[in-house]
């Protein structure tokens, strides 16, 4: 058996998870081999042609600020940029933006295959080499062998990925290519828990196929934000997407052909995700509705492929077709590639630590969809995390852990190690409970320390973002200021008032005020957006200054027992008082403090006021 190099990191799989892993670990001078069977995905955006969201557009700003990938990339490859949930309070805004594809996994690739301390190899991954209970290498199903200190597991959906069209059945990991069997076996056979997981993905249209005149323009924000802190020359591009609706006669193809949907017929074994339902379970479950709106999505700039978002399904390509053909804009569509279900292993969660090591195997770090999340976001901010900590493991360092009132990054992690994760799990602000003080625009300043303390960023990446929180602190000074003499007599007020106090009444801008009374000072030499940025996050404290000292007197007292460890060893079992569920799901996840134990399915309040007393006593 053949012995190749010896390695600090093995980043097994190229997908989100892994290119963000790699490349941390590499940038932290670690040498790493990325093992993945295409070289050509890299980075690849297998599903829809988007980045960011509700709650996602929160986890990319805080990978950024701890020297991700994806939010410059994003930046240098978005067709169109829109603020989500603008009508709502603006601590659950979330950034979103159309991708051009091509050019966002060609940037992605080009950054991870140009880094001199990233080894790519192309081959699959069969099993481990393990010696006490720590890592010592991967093995090849070549036959080949790679020693190593650490591994990192981003398989995505290819552990036994199983492609469902109706009645066919492909063993794939994404359609067209090959999946991984070896692994999931190995994992299992040294005592590991695996799940069945199912997700899906919609047709994609032949451009010149639709009836464009039937359909509704769906253009983005005139004046949108970036991803990244860090993008300079900021003309972004405003390409449309479009709109169309299902209709009754679509409706009722659907419902004739249900039962030939693998969902139906129990061929797919795996569970869904409830919040992204396929388009018969739509019908299904919403029989009230007679439409369901349908956007159709450029892949990449002037794409002849569009990508139908709304219409996942697993139903026979023959009834996809019809039922699409009932719709005006669609009545000569033609596909270029089906809608399809795929299954997938993935492994409980509850398995690792909060610094996405495994609690038995020292150096193994699992990340992205096979620790059971869905979605670009959620992957790429697990494979950073764990390159991260991966790099603090070999050193023996203090790892990064970001609590539930650190960031969307802290709350994912955690909901993923403390809670049962029975189907693809997804990031929504309202998992959140901090979200008041968790914005996408101040996730530099919630991050910034900690991103030092672990050298993630450069000199000139700190640079720029304390130069944003100073412009935010002066303009925050500026506000204390009393409003002038000829500005109180234009505004019609009775007397002279502070700024901030003005500018907490509902309808008042604090741009507005500040340019009527000259105190505008500009970006100086920065991009406009990062001030105006600055200026949004300052009228919002300003506006949410009450909230937001509440709740963080409330956070404080949370958190006094929140970090009470718990030894991984201790016993359960022998607690008197604790109900019997509750020994079972502790012993099963081996909380690492008291605040996880309190964030289990299945634990009530009166066991953990139970273990806490013989947390005390210990």
């Amino acid at each position: 058996m053949k012995h190749l190099n010896s390695f600090d990191v093995v980043v097994v799989g190229g997908g989100h998870a892994g290119v963000e892993a790699a490349n941390i670990t590499a940038n932290l001078k670690q040498k790493v081999c990325m093992v993945s069977m295409d070289k050509g995905a890299i980075g690849r955006m297998s599903c829809n042609p988007a980045i960011g969201g509700v709650a996602k557009g929160q986890l990319v700003r805080e990978l950024d600020v701890l020297s991700g990938l994806m939010g410059e990339a994003a930046d240098a490859s978005a067709l169109q940029y829109k603020m989500l949930n603008t009508s709502k309070g603006r601590s659950v805004w979330s950034p979103r933006a159309q991708i051009d594809k091509r050019v966002y996994e060609k940037q992605i690739s080009n950054t991870v295959l140009s880094n001199n301390n990233i080894t790519f190899l192309k081959g699959e991954v069969v099993s481990l080499t393990i010696k006490n209970n720590t890592v010592r290498g991967v093995v090849l199903r070549s036959g080949e062998k790679i020693k190593t200190k650490t591994v990192v597991l981003t398989c995505g959906t290819f552990l036994s990925g199983l492609i469902h069209i109706g009645e066919r059945k492909i063993s794939a990991g994404r359609m067209g290519e090959s999946n991984s069997e070896g692994i999931t076996s190995f994992l299992s056979s040294i005592g590991l828990k695996t799940m069945r997981l199912k997700t899906g993905t919609p047709p994609r249209l032949l451009k010149s196929s639709v009836d464009w005149a039937q359909t509704e323009i769906d253009l983005g924000d005139k004046n949108p934000t970036p991803f990244s802190h860090f993008t300079n020359n900021f003309f972004p591009k405003n390409t449309p997407c479009h709109i169309v609706r299902t209709n009754k006669n679509c409706h009722e193809i659907i419902n004739k052909n249900i039962l030939r949907s693998p969902m139906y017929t129990g061929e797919i074994l795996g569970v869904g995700p409830r919040y992204c339902p396929s388009i018969e379970d739509k019908i299904d479950r919403f029989s009230n509705q007679d439409s369901h709106m349908l956007y159709l999505e450029p892949e990449w700039e002037n794409s002849d492929q569009i990508y139908l978002n709304g219409y996942s399904t697993s139903l026979p390509e023959s009834v996809q077709l019809s039922s699409l053909k009932k719709i005006k804009a669609f009545e000569k569509v033609e596909f270029l590639r089906p809608g399809y279900a795929i299954e997938y292993d993935c492994f409980s969660p509850a398995q690792l630590k909060s610094t996405l090591e495994s609690k038995d195997v020292s150096g193994l770090f699992f990340a992205g969809q096979i620790n059971g999340t869905s979605g670009y976001e959620e992957a790429a901010t697990q494979g950073l995390m764990a390159g991260i900590n991966v790099v603090s493991h070999i050193k023996n360092e203090e790892p990064l852990v970001l609590s539930r009132s650190d960031g969307y990054i802290g709350v994912l992690i955690d909901d993923l190690i403390t809670k049962d994760t029975e189907e693809p799990y997804r990031m929504f602000t309202s998992r959140a409970e901090h979200r008041l003080v968790l914005r996408y625009s101040n996730a530099d300043e919630r991050l910034l320390e900690k991103s030092k303390k672990h050298g993630l960023l450069s000199q000139e990446k700190i640079d720029i973002l304390h130069s944003k929180i100073e412009i935010k602190q002066k303009i925050l000074k500026t506000a204390k200021k009393s409003i002038s003499s000829n500005t109180v007599k234009n505004l019609n007020l009775k007397q002279k008032i502070k700024i901030e106090k003005y500018v907490k009444r509902p309808s008042v801008e604090l741009r507005l005020i500040l340019e009527k009374e000259g105190l505008l000072t500009g970006p100086g030499k920065r991009p406009d957006w990062l001030y105006l940025e600055a200026l949004f996050e300052a009228e919002t404290e300003i506006k949410y200054e009450g909230y937001i000292k509440r709740h963080l007197t409330q956070l404080k007292n949370e958190l006094k027992n929140e970090s009470q460890p718990i030894d991984v060893c201790f016993n359960y079992s022998e607690v008197v008082g604790l109900s019997t569920e509750a020994k079972e799901k502790l012993c099963l996840v081996r909380p690492q403090t008291l605040g996880q134990a309190s964030r289990i399915s299945g634990v009530r309040s009166s066991d953990i006021s139970v273990l806490m007393i013989n947390l005390l006593r210990k």
